[in-house]
């Protein structure tokens, strides 16, 4: 009766998961890797994400990645965990994908000492064109000797523009066009931006572009693999 039960649980779990068509893989090995691209359309560097662990509670579901900044020669720059939260019909996503951490790493990690603050990137479940979406920030500081490093990013007016297919060298997905503005500080430097992401479901991101405010690309990072 007990094991009835237990695989009951199971399969109850991940008929539900199945159900809710979260915006990120949810199989455990999974793993996804970008390539950026600067304005002049050379690669500037990738982005290796593998799925460590997913728990399933409920409605509410927990998605840690082992993230990977690698060069353009794939040598490694840092690596770090991060987990993506769905609670409920809203998925929290951490900010950390508007900052250049390696300026943090050390021996290719994040150093605990770095302090964080903000809040997480909210997306809807279930969202639709038209549709405004709250804001998101972060910023993340550490002493290193005695310089006091800093960086901070707000994304502003976020938008679901569209539903569109989209093709990248990974395949072609069904996605959701998010817009926003981006405004960064880094050492005193101030830089402003207009970033569109393509969202798919069960994949996460496929596609971002990012454009200066003349309206003129200044990067893309795009899918390129499945494992």
């Amino acid at each position: 009766m007990k094991k009835l039960f237990l695989l009951t649980v199971i399969v109850f779990g991940i008929l539900s998961l199945k159900a809710q068509e979260t915006f990120f893989p949810t199989k455990e090995g999974m793993v996804l890797i970008y390539k950026s691209f600067d304005k002049k359309d050379k690669l500037s560097g990738m982005m290796k994400y593998t799925i460590e662990k997913v728990n399933v509670s409920g409605s509410d579901i927990d998605i840690t990645y082992l993230c990977e900044s690698l060069d353009n020669k794939e040598k490694l720059v840092f690596k770090e965990e991060i987990t993506v939260h769905q609670k409920g019909d809203v998925l929290y996503v951490d900010m950390g994908n508007f900052l250049n951490k390696s300026a943090f790493q050390q021996e290719g990690k994040i150093p605990a000492e770095v302090e964080v603050k903000g809040n997480n990137m909210e997306i809807p479940l279930n969202p639709s064109p038209g549709q405004t979406l709250p804001d998101a920030n972060i910023e993340m500081a550490m002493k290193m000797g005695f310089v006091n490093m800093k960086m901070s990013a707000a994304v502003t007016n976020r938008k679901v523009e569209a539903i569109e297919d989209i093709s990248v060298s990974g395949g072609t997905f069904k996605c959701y066009k998010f817009s926003g503005d981006v405004n960064t500080v880094a050492l005193g430097i101030k830089v402003q931006a207009k970033t569109v992401e393509w969202f798919a479901k069960g994949i996460g991101t496929v596609k971002t572009e990012s454009y200066d405010k003349k309206g003129e690309m200044i990067g893309r990072t795009e899918l390129v693999e499945i494992r």
